[in-house]
């Protein structure tokens, strides 16, 4: 989540709910305490035209950012296959590097073996084959004996270019792999920096929402105060009427008494008030205090800071693009950020910006969720990798084990 972004969203979410309640509820709900009747009480026709066409030119920004936040939690979710199809391939590139190393060892064995043969032959006079030729009672038999001698060495041969043959076929089957993962780094850029791009455009949108929302709540506050002033007028004369109608029913009975009933006195409206660097990070994670909702990102930063491990900027997708690489769970160590780019459990922030958190050990990721809270590797995964799931690795590339 944006430091600032993040919550001027959520803040302007829970605004615009509030503006659209209000907007919608009738006038005597402003009007808290005036008499029933007040109800007739209405704003000027410009006042309540600009305020409607305020709220629908609101209502259609809000309905572009919505699309903006849905285009881009469908873009985090294709960028984070492709995370999983680099992971997959790299392994695969492990693999079968592991088997280039098993058929090369073989294959020095293997010449090994022949070059001894050869050598202890030559020691002992290369007498061995031909004494093998020579003991041969008939012409039978040294036909037979040579066939045996020639058939050792093309065995011989045949395992070592066997074993050569695979080799290249697995050199081959790893550079096609290396291809394969240099085009998917090559569409995780791209993909990355597209969600860059509409992380800006939703930024410009949000400032045009704010703007609108701004004024919407002028011009409801027009709206309310012209209901107020008309309804405080149509009182004023019901109690001026009530009066002259008093006196004169007091006038009309000679030494009558006066029976006025008790007027009802209006109200005012309602208003609404591991290693010592790891052992650090942890250390820094319990006594760093939240920055404040939606501030999931600069949490970290600023317990990364306060360890002495250094200053990385950045929201919750940022981090998560340049630093989480695995989902690996024996990869995981205490002092890893632990990160999504996108997710639905909160909305809009959370499919924009994602959330970041700290691996501190013993299962348990802590991050600031407006207080800091610590909770169950899988818990976390559960709700926060609902969208492009979730990853890790050592924030700034600093491996603190």
């Amino acid at each position: 989540m944006s430091p600032n972004s993040d919550s001027i969203l959520s803040q302007e979410l829970s605004r615009r709910t509030a503006l659209k309640a209000l907007f919608g509820a009738a006038s005597a709900a402003v009007l808290f305490g005036l008499p029933i009747h007040a109800h007739a009480a209405e704003a000027t026709k410009e006042t309540t035209d600009k305020l409607n066409a305020a709220q629908a030119q609101l209502d259609e920004v809000q309905a572009q950012l919505d699309s903006i936040a849905n285009e881009y939690a469908a873009l985090a979710n294709k960028n984070a296959q492709t995370l999983n199809d680099i992971e997959g391939v790299q392994g695969k590139i492990d693999d079968t590097q592991t088997q280039i190393d098993e058929k090369k060892a073989e294959l020095k064995k293997k010449r090994g073996d022949l070059s001894d043969r050869v050598a202890a032959s030559y020691k002992s006079g290369g007498t061995n084959i031909l004494s093998l030729l020579l003991a041969s009672g008939s012409f039978e038999e040294l036909v037979a004996n040579a066939h045996y001698v020639e058939k050792i060495n093309k065995s011989d041969r045949d395992a070592i270019e066997d074993i050569q043959t695979i080799q290249e076929e697995l050199d081959a089957q790893k550079t096609e792999l290396e291809s394969q993962k240099a085009d998917l780094e090559k569409l995780k850029d791209q993909q990355t920096a597209q969600m860059q791009d509409m992380q800006a455009k939703q930024q410009e949108v949000q400032n045009v929402l704010n703007g609108l929302s701004d004024d919407v709540k002028e011009l409801m506050a027009q709206r309310d105060s012209e209901i107020l002033a008309a309804a405080q007028a149509e009182e004023a004369a019901r109690k001026a009427a009530a009066a002259a109608a008093a006196a004169n029913k007091n006038n009309s009975y000679s030494g009558g008494s006066s029976s006025g009933g008790g007027s009802y006195a209006p109200g005012t409206p309602q208003q609404n008030a591991g290693s010592g660097k790891q052992q650090a990070v942890v250390n820094a994670c319990y006594s760093t205090p939240s920055p404040g909702q939606n501030w999931c990102a600069a949490w970290v930063t600023n317990v990364f800071r306060n360890a002495g491990v250094g200053y990385f900027g950045g929201n919750a997708c940022d981090m998560f693009n340049a630093w989480c690489y695995s989902s690996d769970r024996s990869a995981l160590q205490v002092g890893m950020i632990v990160a999504d780019s996108s997710h639905s459990g909160t909305g809009m922030p959370g499919l924009i910006y994602g959330h970041v958190g700290i691996y501190v050990g013993g299962g348990i990721v802590m991050s600031n969720e407006g207080a800091i809270t610590s909770k169950s590797l899988d818990s976390f995964i559960s709700f926060y990798g609902t969208g492009s799931g979730v990853r890790w690795g050592w924030l700034g590339g600093i491996a603190l084990s």
